[in-house]
């Protein structure tokens, strides 16, 4: 008989013990996860060019709009192509901290501070081909050092005039989404046109911008509501409800759209404070907005009840976002996404496809909400979804972020006439308050808030779901790679000088 075996015995074990986090773990769920990463430190000086390309790489994408997990990736592959093979990595919304040990045992540590951000979605881009380049080893870190130096330096693919017809014809187009007609388009058109001019006026004092926010809402919801008493007098043939409209297209224009997709982004993949900062600024920005509309609700509605006038029914609020004929709304919808390209400062190339996936996601959520019943904000949310898968998708094929294509393309899902039937039911309350009360409108704002959630984690999780063709969809020829290279030296001259200090640069924290 033999003998039993001795059992070993069990032993409590702690958790494994703090140390920097390992690259495969950042380079996680990123086009980026198949960079090579070193066997061993590299010497002082290899680790001191590679944590400086890397954190300036970071600089400039969080200075141009992009979330703390592409920062995070894209330093990361940064840091592992030029030699580091273990960095301890800290963002936030205004800065950015890198540490890596070199061969020798010594600690390098970095810091940048950003602190105003201007969205540049065409500087994101070749940022991005540039990190791709230098992973691929088609550049070397002095080489991605200089041509990190000239992008930069390069100027905004769009100017400022070109931005400020982009965003009227976004609300514009937001409005025939919604069921506008040409009068009222037109109308949303010469208002927002208006409101800049405002809001150009008062950047010059570098005003914060919950104060410029609530201005420009007011100035909207006034020029919005002259529009509407001429057309109450006959001048121009506008009517109550496309009052609403009218006013619910410069609401989107002036949504934080892109920041509310960051926010939940950041606090979805394990940045909690960013993501909280980021959502502070959201919901600051949001109540800028609901202020100056409030305000200029409550203006027109004592001027119009003290004249003894008539003003817009309360049947107004019946209005469904998705009474507009489907023809009309579909070509709304792809010059939301257009115009939302150039608004973001796409690069030229990838303007149309955005505006197609705008349609992608538009008929996606009125098939859902029109045809099968399905609730608003589900439908809103798996349109999301849809945006966030194909984007990624079509991103990859074009050596592109997916933000750059997704967050644009989800500017027509944005309930802009869902937040003015709030903020009209809580103005309003007093003239009638058999029919509109308090508690009504705050219970349409909060389902406004839930579309506008709905987009932010839908986009999100199209994107995750996407992530693992990221390599299939990337396989791109070899012609086609060196088109991109010839583009990026087309439009990436290292003799212009970067413009800063203009009313389009923002404080770090808003959006």
């Amino acid at each position: 008989m033999s003998n039993p075996k001795p059992r070993r015995p069990r032993m409590l074990r702690g958790d494994v013990p703090t140390e920097p986090m390992p690259m495969l773990d950042l380079l996680r769920r990123t086009p980026y996860r198949h960079a090579r990463i070193p066997d061993a430190a590299a010497e002082d000086e290899s680790v001191r060019r590679g944590l400086d390309l890397a954190v300036r790489v970071g600089e400039v994408m969080l200075r141009c709009g992009a979330g703390a997990p592409q920062v995070e990736g894209a330093i990361a592959a940064t840091a592992a192509a030029a030699g580091v093979d273990r960095v301890e990595l800290d963002i936030t919304m205004q800065s950015i901290i890198l540490q890596a040990r070199s061969s020798a045992g010594r600690e390098h540590t970095l810091l940048k501070v950003v602190r105003r951000t201007r969205f540049d979605y065409g500087r994101l881009m070749a940022v991005h081909r540039l990190v791709r380049s230098l992973v691929d080893g088609d550049v070397t870190t002095d080489e991605a050092a200089v041509r990190l130096r000239e992008i930069e330096r390069h100027p905004r693919n769009f100017p400022d005039w070109a931005l400020s017809i982009a965003n009227a014809m976004l609300a514009s187009a937001v409005a025939v989404i919604i069921g506008a007609g040409a009068v009222a388009a037109a109308v949303t058109v010469v208002v927002v046109l208006a409101v800049g001019g405002i809001a150009r006026t008062h950047a010059k004092v570098d005003l914060p911008e919950f104060y410029g926010n609530a201005i420009n809402a007011f100035a909207a919801t006034l020029l919005a509501g002259v529009a509407y008493a001429l057309g109450a007098m006959g001048l121009i043939p506008l009517s109550g409800s496309e009052f609403a409209f009218v006013v619910a297209g410069g609401i989107v224009a002036m949504l934080p759209g892109r920041t509310m997709a960051s926010a939940i982004e950041d606090v979805i993949f394990g940045y909690p404070l960013t993501g909280a900062g980021r959502l502070l600024a959201v919901l600051l920005s949001l109540t800028g907005l609901i202020i100056g509309i409030a305000s200029g609700l409550g203006v027109l509605l004592t001027v119009i009840e003290s004249s003894g006038a008539s003003f817009v029914s309360p049947s107004v609020l019946d209005l469904r976002v998705s009474q507009a004929p489907f023809v009309p709304a579909l070509i709304g919808a792809l010059v939301v996404g257009l115009a939302a390209a150039v608004t973001v400062q796409s690069r030229r190339r990838v303007v149309l496809p955005t505006g197609l996936l705008t349609i992608v996601g538009f008929v996606a959520a009125a098939l859902l909400n029109r045809s099968l019943g399905v609730g608003i904000v589900t439908a809103t949310g798996l349109a999301a979804v849809t945006i966030g898968v194909l984007g990624r998708l079509i991103a990859q094929r074009m050596d592109a972020p997916s933000l750059v294509l997704v967050v644009p393309a989800s500017f027509a899902l944005l309930p802009g006439l869902t937040i003015f039937r709030g903020l009209y039911e809580m103005v309003a309350q007093g003239s009638d308050p058999g029919l509109l009360s308090l508690q009504s409108g705050i219970t349409t704002l909060l389902s406004a808030g839930a579309a506008l959630l709905a987009i932010a984690t839908g986009t999100v999780l199209g994107e995750f779901l996407a992530a693992p063709w990221d390599r299939r969809m990337r396989g791109q020829p070899a012609k086609a790679a060196a088109e991109n290279a010839a583009e990026d030296a087309e439009t990436e001259p290292a003799e212009v000088p970067h413009r800063e200090g203009t009313h389009e640069e923002r404080p770090a924290g808003p959006s």
